[in-house]
């Protein structure tokens, strides 16, 4: 996934908005809570392309040990459960399949931003037409 195929996919998910921060990262919110976080990575990681989601319990456990991705720096830490991309989609050096693929972290971005929604209060769920299924 590309910074600009990340951010589109980001703006077409319902009530969002976006922010640069934090030197440089592409911050999205839903209702004024971080749902997604990208950016480049430091230097030892020849600048990747990286991206952090908010998921489940059961996913966190799934995927923190996965090649490619890793409990979120900052955020895991303190307990939360934020998984960072942080492989290119493919092949690691061993030969097993490394970081998401494209479909794959656009089900977990959209997974992240209903996970985040269903966070903010009733009356703010309401005012953004979000989560009002019957």
């Amino acid at each position: 996934m590309t910074p600009a195929s990340y951010n589109k996919f980001c703006e077409s998910l319902p009530a969002t908005s976006y922010v640069c921060q934090w030197g440089g990262s592409h911050v999205w919110k839903v209702g004024g809570k971080v749902f997604a976080i990208a950016g480049l990575g430091p230097k030892k990681e020849a600048g990747q392309f990286q991206v952090t989601f908010k998921v489940s319990p059961l996913s966190y456990e799934i995927l923190k040990d996965q090649p490619g991705l890793r409990p979120a720096p900052y955020l895991a830490s303190r307990g939360m459960t934020w998984i960072q991309h942080h492989g290119v989609s493919g092949k690691d050096r061993a030969g097993s399949k490394a970081g998401l693929s494209d479909k794959e972290l656009k089900a977990y971005l959209k997974a992240s931003h209903k996970i985040v929604s269903l966070g903010l209060s009733k009356k703010k769920q309401r005012e953004l037409g979000l989560n009002q299924e019957a």
